[in-house]
């Protein structure tokens, strides 16, 4: 049939591979302890640790927890620790940084175990547009471990992708 419009995209041996697919799902939370120091400066350990087991537990339940201190206050390496302790059980990841280092952590772990074999010797395009919030550094992991297994490896959309590696 002459003029027939085809999809060129769907028939080709393209894959698209959706970080959103694997977001973690669960509240992330972002757990400040300058307002716990003397003066949101000065960490006074009986103080401190008052503070630690006044946690409300059941706001963080089965949340991702990011711990930092807002203020430029000098933290001894145990404090974080003994709060992380506290959360234990109760959240599902507990690190020290901002809700874009926790993000970070989480796909780095997902990417560090995922099996790309089902990608080996076929075109890859790592879809680029999310409505969750998707660290810049999954897709830098991402486009590393594809690297050794993909044909080639595009950004973007199929109808505007930018190509990045080509075996």
């Amino acid at each position: 049939m002459e003029g027939e419009i085809v999809n060129r995209v769907a028939n080709s041996a393209l894959v698209t591979f959706d970080l959103e697919d694997f977001y973690p799902e669960g509240r992330r939370m972002a757990l400040d302890i300058a307002p716990w120091l003397y003066e949101e400066v000065i960490l006074r350990e009986k103080e401190f640790r008052n503070h630690v087991k006044s946690i409300p537990l059941s706001e963080y339940q089965d949340a991702y927890v990011a711990l930092n201190c807002s203020t430029e206050a000098i933290i001894p390496g145990w404090a974080y620790m003994l709060v992380s302790l506290q959360l234990s059980g109760v959240a599902k990841k507990v690190v020290v940084g901002s809700l874009e280092q926790l993000e970070t952590l989480l796909f780095s772990e997902i990417i560090s175990t995922m099996d790309l074999s089902e990608y080996k010797n076929k075109p890859v395009i790592i879809k680029g547009c999310a409505h969750k919030p998707i660290p810049e550094n999954a897709f830098v992991l991402l486009a590393q471990k594809l690297q050794p297994v993909a044909k080639s490896i595009m950004y973007g959309e199929a109808c505007s992708s930018v190509p990045l590696f080509k075996n």
